[in-house]
């Protein structure tokens, strides 16, 4: 793994729930695309949750951010979240896999 995503992303109070079960939910369609290695979703508080995937290379995470996840969360930002998530590419120094 070389390269990944941090997501951030601010739900509408009265929306939280629907957040939180469309991020579970996008874990099938995570694990259908091959060039994704890791990925996970995760709340951080009432309102305030995140995803962290990460890629072999630039490709995988190309085609991450132009599949189906991105654009369903795309379509949620029109209506359930606060604000546009922010999508912040990375670059992996190191990493501990059990």
């Amino acid at each position: 793994m070389k390269v990944g995503l941090l997501v951030r992303i601010e739900a509408k109070p009265e929306f939280a729930d629907e957040v939180a079960a469309m991020l579970r939910g996008a874990q099938e369609l995570a694990e259908q695309e091959e060039g994704t290695v890791a990925w996970f979703s995760f709340r951080e508080n009432a309102n305030t949750f995140g995803v962290f995937d990460t890629f072999e290379d630039e490709q995988g995470r190309e085609a991450h951010l132009a599949g189906r996840i991105a654009a369903a969360l795309g379509e949620a930002a029109k209506t359930k979240l606060s604000a546009p998530p922010v999508i912040a590419p990375i670059d992996l120094l190191g990493a501990k896999v059990s």
